[in-house]
């Protein structure tokens, strides 16, 4: 048994965890608490945060068209506060309130200077998004959404232009609370590959459910809400790319079968601030 404490106020509650050499998994050790990223690391910050209050909060719209758009106008090559501001942006101007707008009016909206921290700043890719949010929301009264579970509402949104498994479950997580999908980015892809828990020779483009399927099965060996564990693993490994770098590296060569999962040549260039401006 390994233990670590968590200060709250005046507070300190001690947790405790199985010991290093314990297995999470057969073939995955617990590893030592304190060691960045290791399944025990990870179970730690889960249950401080809870203690602490601090539980990551990640639901972006007040209606599902809402979210939907919220979560096609981040994602790959976007930083977290540039697509929160677009969203922010894009709903001042009606953009999710069940109007058709025209692709041209949202590509014109989405082109305008958006305001972040007395900057200003123009949003990438908008006539590619313009497109995605023009058909989403015409699709959007057509598809019949099923809202029982995360994976019936990430299946249904499959079917809207420009949303893959990635997006989907991103909505779903966000929407729902869902806890039956995983939303399987590159800082999840490298936590996992670290600490052992997903299958080096996958990659998502080819094998979204089979990651998934093991994510899922690693947070329910900690113990710990997948949706939780999911958030916290994409704050900290974003926030920290010299430490992943440095996993990475620790890693026997070839451990990797896809470059995306590498993190040579390549630098995080999003602030904690950023990161954090999408979730809370």
């Amino acid at each position: 048994m390994q233990q670590a404490s968590v200060s709250s106020g005046k507070l300190s509650v001690c947790v405790e965890l199985p010991s290093a050499d314990s297995e999470v998994m057969p073939g995955i050790r617990w590893g030592a608490v304190e060691a960045f990223p290791t399944p025990a690391y990870w179970a730690y910050q889960v249950i401080a945060r809870r203690i602490e209050n601090r539980v990551l909060k990640y639901r972006l719209g007040k209606t599902l068209r809402e979210e939907i758009g919220a979560c096609l106008l981040g994602g790959h090559g976007i930083p977290a506060s540039v697509g929160v501001a677009a969203f922010e942006h894009m709903k001042a101007h009606g953009a999710f309130d069940g109007t058709a707008h025209s692709e041209q009016t949202l590509c014109a909206w989405l082109t305008e200077p958006i305001t972040i921290d007395k900057r200003k700043l123009r949003y990438r890719f908008a006539a590619q998004k313009a497109r995605y949010l023009a058909e989403a929301m015409r699709e959007f009264d057509v598809l019949q959404w099923n809202e029982g579970s995360g994976r019936g509402l990430r299946d249904a949104l499959l079917a809207l232009p420009g949303i893959g498994y990635k997006t989907a479950s991103w909505v779903a997580r966000n929407w729902l609370d869902a806890d039956d999908v995983a939303i399987l980015d590159i800082h999840i892809l490298r936590a996992g590959v670290v600490a052992g828990f997903f299958d080096p020779q996958l990659t998502v483009e080819r094998h979204y459910s089979a990651l998934e399927a093991q994510f899922l099965a690693f947070s329910h060996g900690l113990g710990v809400r997948p949706s939780e564990l999911d958030a916290v693993i994409w704050l900290e490994m974003a926030s920290a790319p010299r430490s992943v770098q440095s996993a990475l590296s620790a890693l026997p060569e070839g451990r990797f079968k896809s470059k995306h999962y590498s993190s040579r040549g390549t630098e995080d260039r999003h602030s904690r601030a950023d990161q954090l401006s999408l979730l809370s």
